[in-house]
């Protein structure tokens, strides 16, 4: 296992702002904060709280590596607060990892339910799964979902580390995935806006770094899938095998599998679609364009009246 499937697991569900910002009743002024959070969030939670935990924790620890991979004791924050010496800190981190851990859970089960319930609007997956109740829920999503995750019963078995490793791989790499086709989808997004006439005044919102940002993020998950296919083959301090390869690189013929099972099974062999034809209007919420684009001139105009601090604030919270 490499530190990109790990790194790729541990950053993924960052981009289910955008997943719940679509069930708001103004995603044009919730998904901006909400993506403007989550950089915070990623800046505080990850850079500065690793960077300190890196000073504090020796890399060659044994507490690191000595425990189970889903033994709480073995968390950094916990060891770095044990050789602070301050007692009764790292069982209440233990708790904090807790409370994180249950919150996934939650932002799992509605991000797999709703993404279920959009396969199955789109025909490609089983009707059923797109059941939606009066409250707006996806029940049947909810409820296979929430059968699948009974699998976290796994970690009595005695295999429980084996079965994290290979389920680590699965999900790890997916990530990129997502977040490649994402970017993608911004870029294509974009094209087709232009060649049909049209432009980003009428959106709602709009990236700040647009489509070059997407052009950087796209080939940056590219270069990652290289570089890990490059490991999986030839594995540091061990010898290229079967067992190695599809624990650091399994998402991806599993990737591969669902797409090629979907063209066989719709027999849709069209790979690429013309900038003129995407349709960019299905599934889109009715806007009053004219009143969308006179309240944008309107916050820009306010904005731009502000205090200096107070568009530096804006245009970073």
């Amino acid at each position: 296992m490499t530190v990109f499937v790990n790194a790729a697991f541990a950053f993924a569900g960052t981009e289910l702002c955008g997943l719940a910002a679509a069930e708001t009743q103004n995603p044009r002024k919730s998904l901006p904060k909400a993506c403007k959070q989550v950089f915070w969030r990623i800046t505080l939670f990850y850079v500065i709280c690793l960077t300190l935990v890196g000073l504090l924790v020796p890399y060659n620890d044994k507490r690191l590596i000595a425990n189970s991979s889903v033994d709480a004791s073995a968390s950094p924050f916990v060891i770095s607060i044990v050789n602070a010496g301050i007692k009764g800190l790292p069982s209440v981190m233990n708790v904090v990892i807790m409370i994180a851990v249950l919150s996934v859970g939650n932002s799992s089960v509605f991000g797999s339910s709703r993404t279920l319930a959009a396969l199955a609007a789109s025909n490609q997956a089983p009707k059923i799964l797109g059941y939606i109740d009066k409250q707006g829920r996806p029940l049947v999503g909810i409820i296979v979902q929430l059968i699948v995750g009974l699998l976290c019963f796994l970690a009595a078995s005695p295999k429980e580390g084996d079965i994290f490793n290979w389920m680590l791989a699965l999900s790890g790499l997916s990530s990129i995935f997502t977040w490649g086709s994402i970017n993608f989808c911004l870029i294509r997004f974009r094209r087709a806006l232009y060649a049909q006439g049209r432009d980003t005044s009428e959106l709602a919102f709009t990236s700040q770094v647009g489509v070059i940002g997407a052009s950087w993020g796209m080939i940056l998950n590219i270069t990652v899938l290289c570089l890990q296919f490059w490991v999986a083959v030839w594995p540091l301090h061990s010898k290229p095998s079967a067992t190695a390869f599809f624990s650091s690189y399994l998402s991806v013929p599993v990737v591969l599998a669902f797409y090629i099972g979907h063209k066989l099974w719709t027999r849709n062999w069209r790979f690429y679609i013309r900038a003129k034809d995407i349709d960019i209007d299905t599934g889109r919420r009715e806007l009053d364009l004219e009143l969308v684009k006179q309240e944008v001139a309107e916050e820009k105009a306010y904005y731009a009246s502000l205090p200096i601090y107070r568009r530096i604030y804006h245009a970073w919270c």
